[in-house]
């Protein structure tokens, strides 16, 4: 028999959104292959979106939104869909950081999206 292993995929983070069309915007990823759910900071400078890093100081630092599908930006800046605003909730077991953030620097983006109306939960 088949055994089958669910990956992620589109929106499978999230618990409840107010309003879809309110909610989610068009981005554009400049950098990096991200998959859905990862959280994502804005760059300052450009307007545009990249993994959240709590080490830059480019804006990323900052946690802003949720990645809502796969995004391959390694060949240049992409379009993608993400959950930028709330009313809304996510998971916080399908919510991806980069790289291997604290504890705290967890905590802190959550407070970060949270401010953005975005409750992990």
């Amino acid at each position: 028999m088949t055994t089958l292993t669910e990956t992620t995929h589109p929106g499978g983070f999230l618990v409840w959104e107010a309003f879809r069309d309110y909610n989610r915007e068009t981005i554009t990823v400049a950098t990096g292959t991200l998959d859905p759910g990862t959280v994502l900071g804005k760059i300052t400078a450009s307007g545009k979106y990249a993994a959240h890093d709590p080490a830059a100081v480019d804006g990323t630092e900052t946690a802003v939104a949720v990645l809502w599908g796969k995004a391959d930006a390694t060949g240049g800046d992409v379009p993608a869909v993400a959950l930028i605003r709330g009313p809304a909730i996510v998971n916080r077991h399908d919510v991806v950081f980069a790289g291997t953030p604290s504890e705290g620097e967890i905590t802190a983006a959550h407070a970060a999206l949270l401010a953005a109306g975005i409750l992990v939960r």
